[in-house]
C-alpha cells in the first residue's frame, strides 16, 4: 500500500512529466482534423509498451498519424505494404552476399524503426505475418545466425481494412491476442468533414511538423507510467471484468454463455492494467480510478473474446457484450 506521501510526489512528477503530451497534441493538431481518440490510443500504447491494430476503411488519416507522431519524437519510421507475394525477409531483412568483401553482411528491412506501420496486414501470408509479430513480441529479430535487438521506442500499427475481405488472410486468434488494443477508427463528424475539404480543395502545404519531444523523455514516462498507484478494489474490477468474460454465468450474465466461444486470457488483464495506467497519466493523474478501466475496457477486450455462431446469427457483436459486462460489474 503506498502512502499519500508517495502518491503526492508522484502526482508532481507526473504533473511535470506529462507536459510533453500537451506539446505533441498542440503539434499533431497542425495537420490533423479530429481523430483525439486514435491520438490517444497511440499514446496509450506508446506509454505502455503496447502494438495497436486500427481497424477502419482508406482514407481516415491512419498513415499520416503515425507519420506526424514519429516526427513529433524524431523517431525513425517505416510503412510496410502488405500484400500476398510479401517474403518474411521484406520485413525482417536478409543475408546479402558482399562480393569485394567475399562475406555475407546483414541487410536490415524496415522492422528496424521505432514507429513500424504496417498497412492491411491481413493481405499477407502466415509466415510474414508471424516474422512480424515475434519482432513485437521479442523485440528481437534473428537474420541468419545473428539476433539484433530493435531500438526503444518500439511501436508496431498494424492496420486491417473491414470491408474487402476476399484475398485477405485473417490474423489467427494467437496473434491477434498479441496486439495490446484494438482500436476503432470512425469517421470525422460534419464540422471536421468541412475543415478537411477546405484544407484539401485549397491545396494547402500541411504545417512541418517540429520536434517537440525526445525519447529519452518517453522512456522516463514509460517508467513513470508502471509506478501509477492502482488500489487493490480497482485490480479487483480489472479481474470481474475478464472473468465475466470467461465464466458469465458466475456474474449474473447465464444468457451470454451461449455467446460466448472463449473468454479474454491473462494477457487481457495485464493489459487492461497497464493501458488503465497509461489512461491515468494522459489525465496527469497519480493513481487509477474505475472510469479509466471503462474507458479503455473496450478497445483491450473487442479482439480477445470469440463469438460463437449463435452470437453471429443474432448480428451480438463484442462490444454489446462489453457495455453488459459493464454494466452489470459493480464499480468500486
Amino acid at each position: 500500500m503506498q502512502s499519500s506521501i508517495d502518491i503526492q510526489q508522484l502526482q508532481e512528477k507526473i504533473d511535470q512529466q506529462s507536459q510533453f503530451i500537451n506539446r505533441i497534441k498542440e503539434e499533431l493538431s497542425k495537420v490533423l482534423v479530429g481523430q483525439q481518440n486514435m491520438v490517444d490510443k497511440l499514446l496509450i500504447g506508446l506509454l505502455s509498451n503496447g502494438h495497436i491494430l486500427l481497424e477502419g476503411v482508406p482514407g481516415l488519416a491512419k498513415t499520416l498519424t503515425i507519420k506526424s507522431l514519429a516526427q513529433c519524437i524524431h523517431a525513425k519510421f517505416s510503412r510496410i505494404q502488405f500484400t500476398p507475394d510479401l517474403l518474411p525477409a521484406d520485413v525482417i531483412g536478409t543475408m546479402m552476399y558482399n562480393q569485394p568483401r567475399n562475406e555475407f553482411v546483414v541487410r536490415k528491412g524496415p522492422i528496424f524503426a521505432n514507429f513500424i506501420l504496417a498497412d492491411e496486414i491481413n493481405r499477407a501470408p502466415a509466415k510474414v505475418q508471424s516474422a512480424l509479430l515475434e519482432a513485437m513480441q521479442e523485440r528481437q529479430v534473428t537474420i541468419g545466425d545473428e539476433t539484433h535487438q530493435l531500438q526503444a521506442p518500439f511501436l508496431v500499427l498494424a492496420t486491417q481494412n473491414p470491408l474487402e475481405q476476399e484475398g485477405t488472410y485473417p490474423l489467427p486468434e494467437a496473434q491477434v491476442d498479441r496486439f495490446m488494443l484494438k482500436v476503432v477508427v470512425g469517421y470525422p463528424d460534419r464540422k471536421e468533414e468541412q475543415l478537411i475539404i477546405r484544407q484539401q480543395v485549397q491545396g494547402l502545404q500541411l504545417p512541418h511538423i517540429h520536434q517537440v519531444v525526445n525519447t529519452s523523455e518517453i522512456i522516463e514516462a514509460k517508467d513513470l507510467v508502471r509506478n501509477i498507484y492502482m488500489d487493490e478494489k480497482v485490480e479487483q474490477y480489472i479481474i470481474d471484468i475478464v472473468f465475466a468474460t470467461r465464466y458469465p454465468d458466475q456474474y449474473g450474465l447465464g444468457k451470454m454463455k451461449a455467446m460466448i466461444a472463449y473468454g479474454g486470457s491473462p494477457r487481457a488483464s495485464i493489459n487492461l492494467a497497464l493501458a488503465a495506467k497509461a489512461y491515468a497519466f494522459l489525465q496527469k493523474r497519480a493513481f487509477v480510478i474505475p472510469d479509466d478501466v471503462k474507458a479503455i475496457a473496450k478497445d483491450v477486450l473487442r479482439h480477445r473474446i470469440g463469438l460463437t455462431y449463435e452470437a453471429e446469427a443474432e448480428s451480438v457483436t463484442t462490444e454489446i457484450l462489453i457495455d453488459d459486462i459493464l454494466r452489470t460489474i459493480q464499480t468500486p
